[in-house]
């Protein structure tokens, strides 16, 4: 595993974004892990995460593309801090779009903020977490509108590595879906080879016990590969 990622399964437990314990997702399935990213919360811990994303971009897609666009709400700090970091590790001048939930009629008008879309722009979404495709059905009308545009593909920070509607991962579907290329900064996979029965900062995070558990919840809610 390469480096960075390690660093980045650490960053989200210092930041209390990986937690492990007894958790319910939004879908009502019970888990023993959870992913917020909503704790992201400082500049320092933005800067690190927009690093962290310039890596895994630049890993999956080259720099052969024109915008990253995020979702609104989550999305939206995203593009701003992995722009930035594409701009600084690499020097790369990419573009960052993301759209409002309400369209505006007065001053800088539109859906979009940020910069504007048209023909022939090269698109890579930029989200937080593996969805179950909602957030991306929402998201391709409006890159449609905008004119010839081509997404490219779709990075999120984690991916679960669960079952979307069907049996496949919910990144797999939607690749099949929209003809996106997709990939993650880690997946669930990473973060427990990384961790089990490792010590980081003195403590065992996945032991046995947990193991054990994280196990038995892919076998009732993993993918199929």
């Amino acid at each position: 595993m390469e480096s960075y990622k390690q660093e980045f399964i650490e960053f989200m437990i210092d930041c209390d974004v990986l937690k492990f314990g007894d958790f319910v997702t939004k879908s009502g399935r019970k888990t023993p892990f959870f992913v917020n990213t909503g704790f992201y919360r400082t500049g320092t811990q933005l800067r690190r995460l927009g690093q962290y994303y310039a890596r895994a971009i630049k890993e999956a897609f080259g720099m052969e593309f024109d915008v990253l666009f995020g979702p609104a709400y989550k999305g939206i700090p995203l593009t701003v801090a992995a722009s930035m970091a594409i701009s600084e590790i690499y020097g790369v001048d990419v573009r960052y779009c993301s759209n409002r939930k309400e369209v505006k009629d007065h001053g800088d008008k539109g859906i979009l903020l940020g910069s504007p879309l048209g023909d022939g722009d090269r698109v890579v979404i930029i989200e937080d977490v593996t969805t179950a495709g909602t957030s991306i059905g929402e998201t391709m009308p409006i890159l449609k509108a905008q004119g010839q545009v081509k997404p490219l593909g779709l990075v999120v920070s984690v991916d679960r590595m669960e079952r979307g509607k069907g049996d496949k991962g919910a990144l797999q579907e939607i690749a099949e879906q929209y003809g996106l290329q997709t990939t993650a900064i880690v997946t669930m996979e990473e973060v427990v080879s990384h961790l089990y029965n490792r010590p980081y900062k003195g403590k065992v995070i996945i032991d046995d016990t947990l193991k054990a558990a994280i196990d038995a919840y892919y076998e009732q809610y993993g993918a199929s590969h």
